[in-house]
């Protein structure tokens, strides 16, 4: 499921907590997706708090406590990790970080907490959700088999590497736009990951973030760049990223672009790619007196790339990234004539 289906599920869940309606979510998939990142994403869009516990580095007194004795009978401790009211507030996501990762005596522990929502006299707060996350068994990891019982307390969703979600989510964080290109024109390398080959570094949605700190950090030092790509995304995906770039230098002027000042299209279809990517980064930076009229301009130049399938990617990710309307906009209607069969694709 691509992560920004799963982000609407994890939303509604919430808001489903809120009414004291929440089933707990399992979120499935391979290392570097993105899974912890989307609970984050929702905690911070509702400005609720997000507790993180990783069960695999805990044990099982760290989440049910400690025994004492208080008169003639013995009590738990409640751990202060656990979200209380009084002190993270009254929604909130708590998330089972690792849950496949840990041991089952820690899991064990687990299973009153998910489905009833406590632990001994300790109560999950009203308005708070419960979110788990683990790597699946084939993914090479520490990974245990989920207990039946504790499966069975989940609703299950497995979060899948999407290069359209990808591409919202760099743009919005300044991802630098070489890379959203290189991607773009390389969509299998966005995450290449094989259980059966053991390697360090390997292409995901989190190394692909190092790598874009990487091309900021060794900027000046080619042969420092290509080792530190290669330890963020592996050797070949990292030789691959910095051969894209030492292609890029014939880049048209993108300001006389987004004045609308005639300039031609690159041929190059890796010039291309870098181009549309560029474009898109641009006009969102834009504030939003004048970049109705960048975009016009943008359609307008869509339409001189040579590659139809590049026109459309770079009207598609246009709407996604910048929300506008552009089916409004009279140079849209220009450009979708032109793109005819092709859009009528992208969008069936």
């Amino acid at each position: 499921m691509r992560p920004s289906r799963v982000r609407q599920l994890l939303e509604r869940e919430f808001l489903a907590g809120l009414r004291g309606m929440h089933t707990p979510v399992m979120l499935w998939g391979p290392p570097g997706v993105g899974k912890s990142q989307l609970v984050s994403q929702v905690a911070a869009a509702r400005s609720a708090a997000m507790i993180d516990i990783r069960l695999a580095q805990m044990e099982p007194t760290d989440l049910r406590g400690i025994p004492f004795r208080e008169g003639g009978d013995v009590v738990w401790s409640t751990p202060s990790l656990l979200p209380r009211e009084s002190r993270d507030g009254d929604r909130g996501i708590l998330f089972l970080d690792e849950i496949t990762s840990a041991p089952a005596t820690v899991t064990a522990a687990a299973y009153q907490l998910i489905l009833d929502r406590r632990l001994g006299d300790y109560r999950v707060p009203d308005g708070w959700s419960i979110v788990a996350a683990g790597n699946r068994l084939g993914d090479r990891g520490v990974t245990y088999q989920m207990p039946a019982p504790l499966a069975n307390r989940f609703a299950h969703f497995e979060v899948e590497p999407d290069l359209d979600d990808w591409v919202v989510w760099a743009h919005a964080h300044e991802i630098d736009p070489r890379l959203v290109a290189f991607l773009r024109f390389r969509p299998d390398l966005l995450f290449s990951f094989d259980p059966a080959r053991a390697s360090a570094a390997f292409p995901t949605p989190r190394s692909w973030e190092f790598a874009d700190r990487a091309l900021a950090n060794y900027a000046d030092d080619p042969a420092l760049l290509a080792d530190a790509l290669a330890g963020c995304v592996g050797p070949a995906a990292g030789l691959a990223l910095q051969a894209f770039i030492t292609h890029l230098g014939r880049l048209p002027d993108l300001d006389l672009i987004l004045q609308g000042r005639a300039t031609e299209a690159p041929a190059a279809l890796d010039l291309q790619y870098a181009v549309a990517s560029a474009l898109i980064r641009r006009v969102a930076r834009l504030p939003e007196v004048g970049r109705e009229a960048a975009i016009t301009h943008v359609l307008r130049y869509a339409r001189r790339l040579s590659q139809r399938e590049i026109s459309v990617m770079l009207v598609a990710d246009l709407q996604r990234v910048t929300g506008s309307p552009l089916i409004n906009n009279p140079a849209f209607s220009e450009w979708a004539q032109e793109a005819g069969g092709l859009l009528s694709d992208e969008h069936g």
